[in-house]
């Protein structure tokens, strides 16, 4: 059962899960030291599905420890909907439509030589890693076969990926969706399969991936570092080891979101998303069941954070080094009859943030934030100069004074439907088509926060209507007025870059496995 938490509750959460090891040491005055940055990343992880974010039936206790001695960020937006745009978002620097790429390729392509996250930290010197999933990867696919996936090379001294059995694990497997007869085997695919797997935490990729990163954090903590380390789940297919699982059974007694009567009847064709109860045939028992599963494989992929967090303590890191949990968007876990992500609803918009900087207070903040602003945050936190094409904000200042305000709005789109979004702290203001000509949503999100009541229709909101829709042309054209142009040349053109991004720059990644 998921309840509503108000931000001191969250607060007082976060504060009882304090460890004493979280005090930082204090900093000499004006000294800026160039911290490592580990930087931690589930796959399709919804806020609703955390301990620390209000969940009290999933409980997610090393993610809650990150939380309390970081500040929790509770309006946080992901750029793309799903994960290749996002990802290549938050990466390169950019909005997907700021690079056009709107699927599940490498932006390098469409950005050059411009420097990349990653990139630039190890442009400045930094061991510069990541372990599985960064950019883009299929899952199940590429977890099976141990490849990249549209990772950008350029990026890394080293890169490592984890292979795993994932559907094909030995274990206890059902595929839920369109499987009413119940015949259909467990399958692969962006499937709704779950299995209660025989074996420990390192059968798995995300048990290879949390043992990797522990060993480079062991063996690189005499220089500094930007690390990546990628999970994959709570990523369909929804398997752990058979233990993570108890303490949702049996299914039957999970609370399943609240449904109302006609809900899809205000909601534009282009809105209904591409996973709902009806399209993959789940009744009442598949439902509970999915959602178990899910939260399984979140418990799963905490505990494998819970063992990088412990190796940067052993290490003596844990006072050098500025932590980031997020993921790459939301998931839907049955509002509004949806499932996954794809939707600009804001269980699948919405990400979870956690941004633990040595020397900061701990706190929650309400500002509304993209995952496009990591990269000036961290670069201006490490003493570096981001370069000023990048597209988010550096937010370090809200790690100061949590109150302050970084923006106005955020934005996100669905390039799968067309979607664009602009959330402030009242409105959720969704349009389908660059001209609004495939629908709209607009959505009160201080009387009506589960989106039911759709107002876009209402006579006395079309000025407010009208509005947004300015309001979002603006924003479109702001995006696409950058150094790369429109992006309507399929390659860019070669520039000249400057010697900060180009530094040390040619030096291959290593791969592993």
């Amino acid at each position: 059962m998921i309840l509503p938490v108000k931000r001191t509750a969250i607060f007082l959460i976060l504060a009882a899960a304090l460890p004493t090891a979280a005090r930082a040491a204090p900093r000499a005055k004006g000294s800026t030291p160039p911290y490592n940055v580990l930087f931690i990343i589930s796959d399709d992880l919804t806020t609703t599905a955390l301990s620390c974010y209000g969940n009290k039936v999933c409980r997610t206790p090393n993610i809650d420890r990150l939380a309390a001695r970081g500040m929790l960020f509770t309006r946080a937006y992901c750029q793309g909907t799903y994960c290749g745009p996002s990802r290549a978002s938050f990466m390169s620097g950019y909005y997907p439509h700021a690079t056009g790429e709107l699927g599940y390729r490498n932006p390098r392509p469409r950005i050059g030589d411009r420097a990349m996250w990653p990139e630039l930290f190890k442009n400045a010197g930094y061991y510069t890693a990541r372990v599985s999933k960064i950019f883009h990867m299929g899952v199940p696919g590429d977890i099976e076969r141990g490849s990249h996936g549209a990772d950008d090379p350029r990026c890394w001294t080293e890169r490592f990926n984890s292979k795993g059995p994932e559907w094909k694990a030995p274990g206890e497997g059902e595929t839920l969706e369109r499987n009413l007869d119940g015949k259909k085997p467990v399958m692969g695919g962006n499937t709704l399969v779950v299995v209660e797997a025989l074996g420990g935490d390192l059968v798995h990729a995300d048990g290879k991936t949390a043992a990797k990163a522990c060993e480079l954090i062991e063996k690189h903590k005499g220089e500094r570092f930007w690390l990546g380390v990628g999970f994959v789940r709570p990523h369909v297919p929804f398997v752990a080891p058979a233990n993570y699982f108890e303490p949702f059974k049996p299914y039957s007694k999970l609370q399943l979101p609240e449904q109302v009567p006609g809900d899809w009847d205000d909601i534009p064709k282009a809105g209904i998303n591409y996973k709902t109860d009806k399209n993959m045939q789940l009744d009442v028992r598949r439902r509970k069941k999915a959602l178990g599963g899910y939260y399984a494989a979140v418990r799963y992929m905490d505990a494998q954070v819970g063992k990088v967090l412990d190796a940067l303590e052993k290490a003596g890191l844990a006072d050098e080094t500025i932590v980031i949990f997020t993921s790459d968007h939301g998931y839907h876990l049955n509002e509004h009859g949806f499932w996954e992500k794809v939707s600009l609803h804001e269980e699948s918009a919405k990400v979870p943030l956690i941004i633990s900087v040595p020397g900061k207070k701990p706190g929650v903040c309400d500002s509304l934030v993209e995952l496009l602003d990591l990269f000036p945050t961290t670069a201006a936190l490490c003493g570096f100069d981001a370069p000023k094409r990048l597209q988010g904000k550096d937010i370090s200042a809200l790690l100061d004074d949590p109150t302050r305000e970084a923006r106005e709005a955020a934005f996100a789109v669905s390039p799968m439907q067309r979607g664009f979004l602009l959330r402030t702290k009242k409105w959720a203001y969704i349009q389908y088509g660059e001209d609004a000509s495939r629908g709209i949503e607009l959505y009160d999100m201080e009387r009506d926060p589960k989106q039911f009541t759709n107002l876009a229709g209402k006579p006395e909101c079309a000025p407010l209507v009208e509005s947004f829709k300015k309001r979002m042309a603006a924003k479109l054209r702001e995006v696409r007025a950058n150094d790369l142009g429109l992006m309507k040349r399929r390659a860019p053109r070669r520039r000249q870059t400057s010697q900060a991004e180009t530094a040390a720059s040619r030096r291959p990644a290593r791969s592993g496995t």
